[in-house]
């Protein structure tokens, strides 16, 4: 019978034999360990990549551990990817590859396409032994040996006793039960971080030492691997130091018969070329022979900081000295999230339970930073960050909770309360939705996210399952408002008795009061004003001491609001629409000659560039997305906001460059023209030149409010030539960034980063903006070329100092939605952009603009505002509408309200 050895193969076998006393596993193809393998495999750069696994063989790596689990990658795609092209490298592919992933359909993925005999890293009895089974037979299966974390139901193994403990039980069901070969059972019985000032750390070096001495001695022909790197995370940024400690460990592990790990295999120092004192002040950590051994390498490591590691690092980590209290309280006010991991589980060692890190310190710094931001000493997008730390820190915990719970019943965490929110039916955008939840989690809130296009069925069906505590709407576009309104009606037929929030750009204080508030009597609807304001809102309304009166004081503002409008609506005097016809704008038709577009029908535009698009950007309402107000530049240097203004700026610029150079959106678009003429308040597109025959008709609103002077109630109509006068022209577009910022939005949510989920949105909306106004200034210039010679600077642009107009529908000029679907009818815009229009309206993806060209230099921008019931009936009839759809669509403009109306 052979011997039983552990073999191994790339395009060459390997075989450990007890020739080889320790094997290297690379770890610098590794995305979560190395951050330069991270940004090539993110960016796609697979040629350098493949060159850090070369240098990893070429320095001494017997095998390369392969990791790609990251929140913005396709972890399986990619691993895939990646191992069909390291196979065709044969100075790579000659060693055998090590599987690593968190996530079983990754390995499994891997190992359909991995050349050889491969090492699965990892399975364990985490989830139960049936799962631990499962994966087993899977790996012997496909012929790969597997590494077993000392990891079972209870979590991770830390002491002796635990890791022995463990490990004996996993060798014998892979032994006994599955018929796995021992020698190709690799334990990993977990490397921790020691010389961290924790009392209960100081053993863990010599726990793992002796645990690999007890499997060798116990569990016949299995292998000891382990994370070397994990030992020294204390002293991260002393590379020198680190080096050491890896070093000295090794030296006692592999004596003791640790026989593979997870090391750099280029920066390993030699046990005997290391300096004397510092050999052995890293020897009485590794072996904890000295209850004063951290304290002693503390004092010495300063000296051999930058000797091999590079220079010293100038970023202040004096902080880092501090309590571990007062560390993650520094962490949070500031946004740091590198050490974060490390300090939650190191107060969570300090703990009775994990919750009492949630409920201490964490909660403690959390409310740092209410307090900061209630006292205008932080922004929003630095409040933002501090949730990604809170998030990240919870994450390191939640297996915890949710284990002790299992086990011991434990009690779910108390929270302030509990808030739904939802982005109403039709409507897509939710950036302003997700930072209020960021900011009433941070203040002990739990926040029940629904997302987008929920209808009122599900909002008010989880609302009771979950006894939510309030529900907070959103939504951006106008039919929103009355889905709202719906949504109030419903609660109050359902005998609801929570309070209401209303937000989004198109709510105000004014319409909750005057249309959703009277709908929702049980309790009360509330505007929230901006995040700001939501954590102070959401308090008063949930505190039995403050909730009756604070909710008595919001229905006599908001009977007063309504009260107020009401006057203030009958004080307007409003025109018949036969008396705002005769008052419309009159331009010179007969000096008027309207110049013929390069071509008519539709284009589609695909050759964007990104770099390109990022030159348009308007930077002032992405300020405005952070709650941020001022114009830019001018805000970067404002006494107030300036220093948070200007961080915010160089992460968006950051990230700009990362959306850039990996192409992260696929910008497309579609721009048409047609030969049109104005009919009264319509505009009539043609089919051809000869202009006799219709292909459809485009409907405007009137102004119906008097005007002082002689100023004209104005229509959209009013700048295309009438019928006699003349032809002309009217175009439409549909330009959207791309559905990918919604799936990449998505990956950093995953990984508990609010703050780049956001970001990533808002640089989206810029950029389909952007789009918008390069495309106007290609139209004017070139596709239309009325504007041949024009040479308008950003600054120009965004001041919209050129010729012609973009009105959308659903926009001041043109409040009506529905004239969406005759532009995208025209433009078959969804076949030619991926852009659909959900039930009411919006575009999605919700980084989208579209709208129409009118290119006379005399067009401006206005608003319809209020119109009376004459033109809603005459604009139903020309649209072949029912009055009561035409009310539906009209509902915010209309001054008038009939009782069988949606309004």
């Amino acid at each position: 019978m052979p011997e039983r050895l552990l073999r191994l193969s790339g395009l060459e076998p390997f075989v450990l034999t007890s020739d080889i006393p320790f094997v290297n596993v690379g770890e610098r193809t590794n995305v979560t360990g190395s951050a330069r393998f991270r940004k090539l495999i993110k960016e796609r750069d697979y040629a350098t990549a493949l060159e850090v696994a070369r240098d990893q063989v070429e320095n001494g790596a017997q095998i390369i551990d392969i990791n790609m689990d990251e929140g913005l990658i396709d972890s399986k795609a990619v691993m895939v990817e990646f191992l069909n092209l390291l196979a065709a490298e044969p100075d790579i592919a000659r060693v055998p590859i090590m599987l690593d992933s968190s996530k079983w359909e990754v390995i499994e993925a891997g190992l359909q396409c991995v050349q050889g005999k491969s090492v699965v890293n990892s399975i364990s009895l985490k989830e139960g032994e049936e799962q631990f089974r499962h994966h087993a037979g899977l790996c012997l299966a496909y012929g790969a040996a597997v590494v077993v974390m000392a990891f079972d139901e209870s979590g991770q193994a830390d002491t002796f006793e635990r890791k022995t403990e463990i490990c004996a039980r996993a060798y014998k069901i892979l032994t006994e039960e599955i018929g796995f070969p021992p020698e190709d059972i690799i334990f990993d019985p977990n490397i921790f971080a020691i010389a961290t000032g924790i009392e209960e750390h100081n053993n863990y070096g010599v726990d793992f030492i002796e645990a690999a001495r007890w499997i060798r001695q116990n569990l016949p022909h299995a292998h000891i691997s382990g994370g070397v790197s994990n030992l020294s995370f204390s002293f991260r940024g002393n590379e020198p130091v680190r080096e050491a400690m890896h070093a000295v460990f090794l030296y006692h592990a592999i004596q003791a018969g640790m026989d593979m790990g997870i090391v750099n295999a280029g920066q390993l120092a030699v046990y005997d070329q290391i300096d004397a004192e510092l050999r052995e002040a890293c020897e009485d950590v590794v072996l904890n022979r000295r209850d004063d051994a951290t304290e002693r390498l503390l004092e010495i490591a300063e000296k051999y900081r930058g000797e091999a590691g590079g220079p010293k690092r100038e970023k202040d980590l004096s902080w880092r000295e501090f309590s571990v209290e007062k560390r993650l309280e520094h962490a949070l006010v500031n946004g740091i999230v590198e050490y974060v991991e490390a300090d939650t589980e190191e107060a969570r060692l300090q703990a009775t339970r994990p919750l009492d890190v949630i409920e201490g310190p964490l909660m403690a710094g959390m409310n740092v930073v209410g307090d900061l931001f209630g006292a205008g000493k932080m922004f929003l997008p630095q409040v933002v960050k501090s949730a990604r730390v809170m998030k990240q820190a919870v994450a390191v915990l939640l297996p915890y909770m949710e284990e002790e719970k299992r086990l011991n019943g434990g009690s779910d965490r108390e929270t302030a309360g509990k808030v739904l929110m939802a982005t109403v039916k039709g409507d897509v955008h939710d950036i302003g939705k997700n930072i209020v939840g960021v900011v009433l989690a941070c203040n002990n809130y739990e926040v029940i996210d629904l997302g987008v296009m929920v209808p009122s069925q599900k909002i008010l069906e989880v609302a009771r399952e979950q006894n939510v505590d309030a529900i907070g709407l959103s939504g951006l576009i106008t039919p929103s408002l009355d889905e709202m309104v719906h949504v109030a009606s419903e609660m109050e037929r359902e005998g609801f008795n929570i309070p209401l929030l209303i937000g989004g750009a198109t709510t105000s204080k004014t319409h909750t009061a005057v249309k959703i508030s009277p709908q929702y009597q049980k309790n009360t609807a509330i505007y929230v004003t901006d995040a700001s304001r939501a954590v102070g809102v959401v308090s008063s309304l949930l505190s039995p001491s403050q909730q009756k009166a604070y909710i008595e004081n919001i229905r006599a503002e908001y009977l007063d609001v309504a009260e107020r409008h009401e006057r203030s609506e009958a004080a307007k005097k409003r025109l018949p629409l036969a008396d705002a016809r005769a008052n419309a704008l009159k331009l010179d038709w007969a000096g008027f000659a309207a110049h013929t577009p390069s071509f008519t029908g539709t284009r589609i535009i695909d050759d964007w560039n990104l770099q390109d698009i990022a030159r348009y950007i308007d930077w002032t309402p992405f300020f405005q997305t952070w709650e941020m107000k001022g114009v830019y530049p001018r805000i970067l240097d404002d006494e107030k906001q300036g220093e948070a203004a200007r961080a915010l700026f160089a992460e968006a610029q950051e990230m700009l460059a990362r959306i850039i150079d990996g192409n992260w959106f696929r910008p497309r678009a579609v721009v048409g023209f047609w030969p049109a003429n104005s009919v009264g308040d319509d505009i009539r597109l043609y089919t051809g030149e000869d202009r006799t025959e219709t292909l459809t008709m485009l409907h405007t609103l009137r102004q119906q409010v008097w005007k002082r002077g002689n100023r004209p109630n104005v229509a959209l109509s009013d700048f295309v030539a009438p019928e006699g006068a003349g032809p002309d022209y009217v175009g439409g577009f549909v330009v959207t960034a791309g559905p990918e910022e919604s799936e990449i939005a998505t990956r950093f949510e995953r990984a508990n980063d609010d703050y780049s989920s956001i970001m990533v949105k808002a640089l989206a909306d810029r950029f389909a903006e952007a789009m918008a106004e390069m495309l106007h200034e290609r139209v004017r210039r070139e596709l239309w070329g009325y504007a041949p010679d024009e040479n308008l600077g950003n600054a120009d642009l965004i001041a919209e100092r050129y010729d012609g107009i973009r009105p959308a529908p659903g926009y001041p000029a043109q409040p009506d939605h529905t004239e969406k679907l005759t532009l995208f009818n025209l433009l078959d815009a969804t076949n030619a952009t991926g852009v659909e229009l959900t039930e009411s309206m919006a575009m999605w993806p919700g980084s989208s603009v579209s709208g129409f060209y009118i290119g006379h230099p005399e067009a401006y921008y206005f608003g319809v505002a209020k119109v009376e019931e004459d033109q809603v009936r005459d604009y139903a009839t020309r649209k072949g509408m029912s009055l009561k759809e035409t009310e539906r669509w009209l509902a915010p403009i209309l001054n008038y309200i009939r009782k069988d109306a949606v309004a």
